[in-house]
């Protein structure tokens, strides 16, 4: 059986804006807990999908998986998290991580590649959103000066406080886990060594580490795979993950054609089954 505590979400894994909106209203009338949204260089825009979404729907909740926050502006960024909030009436969830380098886009673009620098800007860029939506007008970094005013004091203050932010750690590494102590939440990188596939285990130890370190009470993310047709299943592939911790089991299809008829009516099909709650 699945912990009580433990809800779940669905990673829509491409489409066009139209079609990702219809899955995510199915996954709402299907008893599904939230639905998240990649966000990718060019294409289809994260934030104006999840803010259709937010009108369309009441109950889930609504957040990206993952957004390259080095490769944004964290003040525009705030901007877009806080108004995705006010229209879901406080249901934005901000997942982010350093971003997978693109063989041609970062560097067209101009962006940072070295990861030791986008992991520093990660860390400030998480800071400076943190204070913007706290109401600080102003911020100043090694990375990041931002001086622009308050965004609580105009027209765009988050409904929650604070809006959660979840972030990729990667675990066993100190210095990325520890980024996690500043967030709400925890989106693991098991680095175990070569071909060791993370068990429960390996996730009681995180939140350990974390408990240790006083960080209690986060949302824990574990990403996943299990079937329409076989609902027992399902929940027996989910449970000892929720056993072990997992706040979240976040239901996800990589792989293949993300854009393809197989892949929509594969996900449609898993939305309408529904969670494997049980």
């Amino acid at each position: 059986m699945t912990n009580e505590s433990t809800r779940f979400g669905f990673i829509l894994p491409g489409g066009s804006a139209r079609q990702q909106l219809e899955q995510a209203v199915l996954a709402e009338q299907a008893g599904w807990d939230g639905v998240f949204v990649f966000e990718t260089a060019y294409g289809v825009d994260a934030w104006g999908l999840l803010s259709a979404i937010a009108a369309a729907t009441s109950r889930i909740r609504l957040g990206t998986m993952l957004t390259p926050l080095p490769w944004r502006r964290p003040w525009k960024l705030a901007s877009q998290v806080a108004t995705l909030d006010d229209l879901s009436a406080g249901r934005a969830v901000v997942g982010l991580g350093l971003g997978a380098v693109d063989p041609v886009l970062p560097s067209a673009a101009g962006d940072v590649t070295d990861r030791k620098q986008r992991a520093a800007m990660l860390d400030e860029g998480i800071d400076l959103m943190r204070a913007l939506w706290h109401g600080d007008g102003s911020y100043q970094g090694e990375h990041y000066s931002f001086r622009g005013g308050s965004l609580v004091d105009g027209a765009l203050a988050p409904v929650q406080n604070p809006i959660p932010v979840w972030a990729v750690g990667a675990w066993p590494r100190p210095r990325s886990m520890n980024r996690i102590l500043r967030c709400d939440g925890v989106i693991p990188e098991y680095q175990l060594g070569e071909g060791r596939r993370p068990t429960p285990g390996d996730l009681r130890e995180l939140i350990a580490w974390l408990a240790e370190r006083g960080a209690t009470g986060l949302d824990v993310v574990h990403e996943g795979e299990t079937g329409a047709g076989d609902r027992a299943a399902a929940i027996e592939a989910v449970a000892p993950w929720s056993e072990a911790g997992a706040t979240w089991w976040l239901e996800s299809r990589w792989g293949g054609d993300q854009h393809g008829e197989q892949k929509r009516r594969e996900v449609t099909a898993r939305l309408e089954a529904g969670p494997p709650r049980g």
